[in-house]
């Protein structure tokens, strides 16, 4: 029989913690491991420069027995492919903040440097955003061209190129995540995404169900048609709440107000059918982590972390090695 997948937990709603604290928390929850969030919980520039700093922190994830599921660089990715606005001076360093250029540089080296650091700790995935240069023209007014989208896309297709590069030199696979403010955030924008790259395997999909639902799109359609893509998977549930005042795209209320027409809840307590995903991963034969990404504002994180990881073990079932008629049959 084969061996569960491992349950790891995205680091990144943590960032409180130090990486000592957050792997004793984590260890005394039960998780098998962490997708590392690289703007806080690991030095990638010192992992690859610096052999001690790696070798220490190779023995902190051992004396707590937890593995690496996966780098992320999402907020760096983001930054590769934005159109500059204030916000993304929150994701860089001081010395490019208010830069646009300089923050698409910084991101850009920085995507590489994550890229041999995850080689050099044999961790195979990085999950990151690409971006997008024309998320602000999701709307057709002021009237977006086709010409306009075009050439979005074949500017993501320039700026992550060299990127992709450096992962294929490094034997690390990159797990995109199909997102809101992203060049592909829905089913038809991801394909467009991959044709565009031509399916360069070098770029998977970091499957999110939580993303796609609220959208109208179905988690288990979309897991049918890019299955072949799918290279990380994150368990985040999404509660739905369309009443006849709640829009769709959010009225500008922040998240955990019960007044939004949708909220990302605690795994299990949402309108995610779970099942069904586990159902179609078997199916494809997946065997990497579940990564539980915890985003519930209206639940304490730690009960919310504990109780995820109940839900995602007792789901984490795995395909039976026989057909249940089998032995139905005369000898």
């Amino acid at each position: 029989m084969r061996m569960k997948r491992p349950v790891t937990i995205c680091s990144g709603q943590f960032g409180d913690l130090s990486p000592e604290d957050l792997c004793q928390t984590m260890q005394a929850i039960g998780y098998d491991g962490m997708e590392i969030a690289t703007q806080g919980h690991i030095d990638v520039d010192r992992i690859v420069t610096d052999a001690a700093y790696r070798k220490q922190y190779q023995a902190m994830l051992q004396k707590y027995d937890l593995r690496i599921g996966a780098l992320s660089g999402h907020l760096a990715g983001q930054c590769v492919g934005d159109r500059y606005d204030p916000r993304l001076d929150n994701f860089v360093p001081a010395q490019v903040k208010g830069n646009p250029e300089g923050i698409r540089l910084w991101a850009t080296q920085r995507m590489k440097t994550i890229a041999k650091a995850a080689q050099l700790l044999d961790v195979k995935i990085v999950t990151c955003f690409l971006g997008s240069p024309i998320w602000a023209f999701w709307y057709s007014f002021p009237q977006t061209t086709p010409e306009m989208v075009e050439q979005g896309f074949q500017t993501i297709k320039a700026l992550w190129s060299p990127i992709f590069d450096e992962y294929d030199r490094c034997g690390v696979k990159l797990a995109f995540e199909v997102h809101p403010t992203e060049i592909a955030f829905d089913y038809y924008s991801t394909r467009r995404l991959l044709e565009t790259l031509e399916y360069r395997p070098t770029l998977g999909l970091n499957f999110d169900p939580s993303h796609l639902l609220w959208q109208g799109v179905n988690p288990t359609v979309f897991l049918q048609d890019f299955g072949k893509q799918v290279y990380h998977v994150h368990l985040k549930d999404v509660r739905l709440n369309r009443d006849d005042r709640a829009g769709l795209l959010g009225s500008h209320i922040e998240f955990g107000d019960t007044r939004r027409g949708w909220n990302f809840v605690s795994l299990g307590h949402g309108d995610v059918d779970f099942e069904a995903i586990i159902r179609e991963l078997n199916q494809l034969q997946y065997e990497g982590p579940l990564c539980v990404e915890w985003e519930d504002s209206g639940m304490e994180r730690i009960y919310g972390a504990t109780e995820a990881l109940a839900y995602a073990r007792k789901l984490n079932f795995m395909p039976s090695d026989v057909r249940f008629d089998a032995a139905l049959k005369m000898d």
